[in-house]
């Protein structure tokens, strides 16, 4: 059986929310590569004892990792049933990720909160999940 009889056509737009999240992904370890560059901190340190811009620049990307796997289980099951709104909720969460790595960038830790609207697209998936499992359980 092919995929697309599977999948509601408009998981198509899931698919790419995911590409999206790849790239933000890789730009985020890409800017803490050329931060250990320019700070002159080797592998295998996680954190600088001298640079705080450094460690802003790593922990943006970390807290990022922290929370993916999460975000893309909350997505997928979203996406399945909810493929346009877990997308709009997606692309949200993604473009925050954005918000708060730049934010954060500047080596004010405070700057990170400009990402805060992520949590829409974080909280909104969850609750598109929860629908799921309801539904699932016949509840709804």
């Amino acid at each position: 059986m092919a995929i697309e009889n599977l999948l509601q056509a408009n998981f198509g737009y899931a698919i790419f929310t995911y590409l999206y999240s790849f790239f933000m992904v890789m730009y985020l370890g890409v800017q803490v590569g050329k931060a250990r560059k320019k700070y002159g901190v080797k592998y295998p340190t996680m954190y600088s004892d001298k640079e705080q811009v450094f460690n802003c620049i790593q922990r943006a990307h970390q807290n990022t990792l922290e929370v993916y796997p999460t975000w893309l289980v909350f997505q997928t099951i979203a996406a399945l049933e909810y493929p346009i709104a877990a997308s709009v909720l997606g692309v949200i969460w993604v473009t925050s990720r954005f918000s708060y790595a730049w934010g954060y960038y500047t080596g004010d830790p405070a700057k990170r909160l400009r990402g805060v609207y992520g949590y829409i697209g974080l909280f909104g998936v969850i609750l598109l999940s929860i629908s799921v499992a309801l539904k699932l359980l016949g509840v709804l």
